[in-house]
């Protein structure tokens, strides 16, 4: 199996996310699964501001996102999620984009998200893209329109088979990344992964980011500055004092970290406290 779909402890997948319904390979089951995944495991890069490396063979995940309940990035979300797509029967196909949010210049493919075929038609999926990230899948197809929750997303087509995924804000549709339907292999995402949790540009290892997607709120703690974002364009932004900031991760974000990861993320990245 591509995604090691054999060796995923399902029952405890399917417990973090509290699925109590049906799984088969179809498109409710995919839709279920996606929604609750979003909701039950957040986007966050506190290993890389721990100092650790970001493994991504399945065992490592299994003890990360399932026994720990803790989150991750891309990688480590959609390549789980891919695993129990794969266990329970879907035709999964991993896929890779470049991230835009924000851009003025033209970013490496560096994003994870998968292509699922159900009954003939594709799916993008993803899991991993945090907080403006989709909250179920969207059909994988140039000028699609999708109202998820409070939120709405599109997929336009762009020159040479790029499709541009965007959600809408007050002020119009905003590019978050572009793809195309190369296919991509579990190899491919360790050497982006090396990339995006090594490299001196790297955003993710200069400050804490969590985010969480939700119907009706975007929540993002960065650094230490904690922003909820709602569908009406309102945005109320504040300051997490450092001692609130474990509080802020567990109730927002749904994270506990351990008495010794608390003092070590504190006394690296909220130096002065």
């Amino acid at each position: 199996m591509t995604w090691d779909g054999e060796e995923l402890d399902i029952d405890a997948y399917l417990g973090r996310l509290g699925h109590t319904g049906k799984t088969k390979p179809d498109l409710d089951t995919l839709r279920a699964l996606h929604r609750e995944h979003v909701a039950a495991i957040p986007f966050e890069n506190l290993e890389m501001m721990l100092g650790r490396p970001v493994p991504l063979d399945l065992p490592a995940l299994q003890d990360k996102l399932l026994r720990r309940r803790r989150g991750g990035y891309c990688y480590e979300q959609n390549l789980i999620f891919a695993a129990a797509l794969e266990r329970i029967g879907f035709d999964v196909t991993g896929l890779a984009a470049r991230v835009r949010v924000g851009a003025t210049s033209t970013r490496a493919v560096s994003h994870m998200l998968l292509k699922v075929e159900v009954d003939g038609e594709a799916w993008h999926c993803d899991t991993g893209f945090g907080a403006d990230g989709l909250l179920e899948p969207i059909p994988l197809r140039g000028g699609v329109e999708m109202q998820q929750g409070e939120w709405r997303f599109s997929l336009q087509e762009e020159n040479e088979g790029v499709l541009a995924l965007r959600t809408w804000r007050p002020d119009g549709w905003f590019d978050l990344y572009a793809y195309t339907r190369e296919r991509r292999l579990p190899v491919d995402y360790v050497l982006m992964n090396h990339y995006t949790s090594t490299h001196p540009r790297s955003s993710f290892i200069r400050r804490p980011v969590l985010q969480r997607a939700a119907p009706e709120i975007r929540r993002l703690l960065v650094g230490d500055q904690l922003t909820l974002m709602r569908p009406d364009g309102s945005v109320e932004e504040r300051s997490v004092p450092v001692g609130e900031l474990m509080e802020v991760l567990d109730r927002e974000f749904g994270i506990e970290l351990d008495a010794a990861d608390s003092a070590e993320l504190i006394r690296v990245h909220y130096a002065g406290a």
